[in-house]
């Protein structure tokens, strides 16, 4: 049997995962916690893909190095109808294993759904998204969120 070194290995944490999201029927690799998503992209084992439109990332901020996939754009979010392609092209093919990012974690859940659909096989979700739910008061960040978490961003 031979290995092909071009894949990258899917670390053992996201392993066990992909495994309990397949276990549950999950339609994608799986959810990743704010914390989690940081160590394995500071360390390299993963790219983090942001799929929030170019003006949240602008004005909201985001994750330094992160990839820029937009899975809507516009004000309205307009479904990206070459999500899956320009996704694929920039992580580098179907086995890159890829961490989506939004900003409450639901868009990069349907993102994730739809990568996974097409074919790539280890695309995880960045669960609580960059700023997390809308609290009681409407309000995001308070509560949940990679920014919640005091994990490291950069604003333009």
């Amino acid at each position: 049997m031979s290995v092909d070194v071009l894949s990258p290995a899917l670390p053992p944490v996201l392993a066990s995962i992909k495994a309990d999201a397949a276990a549950s029927q999950l339609p994608y690799a799986g959810g990743v916690a704010p914390a989690l998503a940081w160590e394995l992209f500071s360390a390299k084992d993963v790219l983090l893909v942001d799929v929030r439109t170019g003006e949240e990332r602008k004005f909201v901020g985001h994750v330094a190095d992160s990839l820029h996939v937009p899975w809507a754009t516009g004000t309205a979010l307009t479904r990206n109808p070459r999500f899956v392609r320009e996704l694929e092209s920039k992580v580098g093919g179907k086995d890159a294993v890829v961490l989506l990012l939004c900003r409450s974690g639901k868009r990069s859940a349907l993102a994730a759904e739809a990568a996974t659909k097409a074919g790539l096989g280890n695309v995880f979700n960045v669960l609580e998204g960059f700023e997390g739910e809308l609290d009681a008061r409407q309000q995001r960040g308070k509560a949940d969120g990679w920014r919640f978490h005091g994990l490291p961003w950069v604003q333009d």
